[in-house]
């Protein structure tokens, strides 16, 4: 995901998709506290994703 598409989503769209990127955070720290992670990379794209989206918030208000 890029800042061009997260600034064209709506308000709402945000949102939602910030929750969803949080949910999906918490189960990759699970699943590394269990040793079932397979790539440790999605952790710090992850991270930088959920960075973007809240950068391009905070532009928006």
């Amino acid at each position: 995901m890029n800042a061009k598409d997260i600034r064209a989503m709506d308000a709402e769209g945000r949102r939602k998709e910030l929750n969803a990127l949080l949910r999906e955070q918490f189960n990759l720290r699970m699943q590394k506290a269990t040793g079932q992670m397979a790539n440790t990379a999605t952790q710090r794209k992850l991270r930088r994703d959920i960075a973007r989206l809240k950068t391009v918030m905070n532009e928006k208000v």
